[in-house]
């Protein structure tokens, strides 16, 4: 696991809130996903990031883990980047 130090309280929040979803699955593949890419995302991508988490689990990892497509209106950079990063791992 990542530790927070050196973020500032936005990302230490999200970082937070990606290993804490309820969902274990979900817990690691956003947990893991911030991990990797907290620290360096733009603010675009911080905001786009804290939408995502408002999101129900069940409906987000049959889209992040591949087994249906991502609706429309989230399929975005960020989005594909996390699946990707899903899916290689």
């Amino acid at each position: 696991m990542r530790s927070s130090a050196g973020l500032d309280e936005r990302r230490k929040k999200l970082l937070f809130r990606a290993w804490h979803r309820g969902m274990r699955e979900m817990d690691y593949v956003l947990g893991l996903f911030a991990n990797h890419a907290i620290a360096d995302m733009s603010d675009d991508e911080l905001s786009q990031f804290e939408m995502l988490m408002q999101l129900p689990d069940p409906d987000m990892y049959k889209w992040l883990s591949g087994s249906t497509d991502i609706p429309e209106h989230w399929n975005n950079e960020l989005v594909q980047r996390i699946r990707k990063f899903h899916l290689e791992s």
